[in-house]
């Protein structure tokens, strides 16, 4: 059974092409990847097929009855609510379908006999629907998809107005999976998980035995779920059997075979041309020359393979700090309470640590902490001396209207505009992403802008909150490699182990110091 059919949809936006002539396919019980490089459009086409965009050509059919759940990068809580209130929203048709049983509980006292029967089937349709949802297990099944993302916790009774991002996420992305649609459209779902409810929601995705798209540049994560790959690159989707490393492979094959194959019909059309050029003004052998004038222009050229712009990354180091960090004496992490038990501990130059440990214990605020942009709760926490530390925070804290070259020049005016251009190439943005507002580009092309102005000076510390979140795969390769190359200082908040475990020189687990059951 098919349960969407994308056909020849095109779409193009302030004057870019990004998708042409895409034709997709969702069949009951596939488990489907949407992968591509940051900016090729994968949030665009789920935005396209959820009908908040208009393809400018093609059709986008879904069945009738059809129930779908989307959670997208820009999805939003109503503060005043609690956890426990969202996720039971999560029910609303079904809490509403027992208030209209109980109601014609009501009437059937004064009824007839005819509309008694009437009423007697639509309470038993009601019942056995109720039944079937699971509804009347409808606390133990909240409790369940709580703590299986990390928020029981937090508390299930707490406003989500004092929640953290990635806590906000997770009740979204709970509520969604409550909701049981007929098909999960998941834009990067991990993004801001931990580790271990990273592996509940792979079990979920495993043994969900409708149908889900999902895009993420998570590798192991894919390879867990998915078994189908559609890959978006080029304004097209091709679409693999299997995960996304069987993906990779026949990747790899496929463009060795097109790159040989146009190497060999640049070969062919030359020999002609040649000959074409040799032999066209001799009697005896014009017309051999305007036969293979006929075969070149009958011959369907192959297109050369782009080259996707890389993105490099390169930490400047800046003067050599003093021998500690930072140094903090029964340090209490908190806003308006505390988040960890009293901790001591120096950060020594020249180290490497990552910080791990479930959402909402405090690994941001500690960042901050160290940085000085947040007062200790309580305790001591002192600065080293020379400090030229490049933060990078996990989201913007406000819209950004300017476009990546005014961000990155307002920041750096004493750049030219060729400089402040070349910079945002070398990190994998094109012309059309540089003059694109912020808040525009897609969650990994931000990212890049944020890295760039980092990497515009000097730092002896860096300090990193997620920068993996939304990046692509040669993008969170890429800066791996400039991390292990840098010689100054990195404190990393990281969700991904394999991202930092076998550079870094110490992981803190912020688990240990927090004052919450975990």
């Amino acid at each position: 059974m098919s349960y969407l059919d994308v056909n020849h949809v095109s779409y193009s936006f302030g004057g870019r092409q990004i998708l042409d002539d895409v034709t997709f396919k969702l069949e009951k019980g596939e488990h489907i990847g949407l992968v591509g490089a940051n900016g090729e459009g994968k949030s665009t086409f789920f935005n396209l097929i959820t009908d908040h965009l208009v393809p400018d050509e093609g059709q986008i059919l879904w069945p009738g009855k059809i129930r779908v759940g989307y959670l997208d990068q820009m999805s939003t809580l109503q503060d005043g609510q609690t956890i426990r209130e969202v996720l039971k929203a999560a029910f609303r048709d079904d809490i509403e379908a027992e208030q209209e049983m109980l109601r014609l509980y009501d009437e059937m006292g004064t009824a007839s006999p005819e509309a008694m029967d009437k009423m007697l089937q639509q309470v038993g349709e009601i019942q056995s629907r109720l039944e079937h949802s699971g509804y009347y297990a409808l606390d133990s099944r909240i409790e369940e998809f709580a703590n299986g993302l990390g928020l029981g916790e937090v508390g299930l009774d707490r406003d989500v107005a004092d929640l953290s991002g990635g806590q906000r996420n997770k009740t979204l992305l709970a509520k969604l999976l409550l909701q049981d649609p007929d098909i999960l459209l998941l834009d990067e779902p991990t993004n801001y998980l931990d580790v271990e409810h990273i592996h509940w929601l792979t079990r979920f995705l495993q043994e969900y035995e409708k149908a889900f798209v999902l895009i993420s540049h998570d590798v192991s994560f894919l390879n867990d779920v998915a078994n189908v790959i559609y890959h978006l690159e080029d304004c097209k989707l091709t679409r693999y059997t299997g995960n996304y490393d069987q993906f990779r492979s026949l990747y790899e094959i496929r463009k060795a075979q097109l790159e040989a194959a146009y190497e060999r019909q640049q070969q062919e059309v030359a020999r002609l041309e040649d000959f074409i050029a040799r032999n066209k003004a001799r009697v005896a052998t014009t017309g051999m020359a305007r036969s293979r004038q006929r075969k070149l222009d009958k011959m369907e050229l192959i297109e050369k393979p782009a080259e996707k712009p890389k993105p490099h990354f390169r930490f400047e180091p800046a003067r050599t700090p003093g021998r500690y960090l930072a140094e903090a004496e029964d340090l209490v992490l908190g806003y308006d309470s505390p988040l960890t038990r009293p901790v001591s501990f120096r950060l020594e130059r020249n180290r490497k640590v990552a910080v791990k440990g479930v959402n909402g214990l405090g690994k941001t605020t500690l960042l901050k902490t160290l940085l000085g942009l947040l007062p200790p709760y309580s305790g001591k926490m002192t600065s080293g001396d020379y400090l030229e530390p490049g933060y990078f925070e996990q989201e913007e804290r406000e819209r950004n209207e300017k476009t990546a070259l005014d961000d990155v020049w307002d920041a750096y005016p004493g750049l030219s505009n060729a400089q402040v251009r070349g910079a945002l190439a070398g990190v994998g943005l094109t012309t059309e992403h540089i003059e694109t507002k912020v808040c525009v580009l897609s969650g990994g092309e931000a990212a890049k802008v944020r890295l760039c102005k980092i990497m515009l000076s000097p730092v002896n510390w860096l300090v990193l909150d997620e920068p993996t979140n939304h990046l692509d795969v040669e993008a969170k390769a890429e800066l791996k490699k400039a991390l292990q190359e840098f010689k100054g200082s990195i404190l990393l908040v990281s969700h991904e182990p394999e991202f930092y475990e076998d550079w870094v020189d110490e992981v803190w687990n912020i688990e240990d110091w927090t004052t919450k059951i975990v």
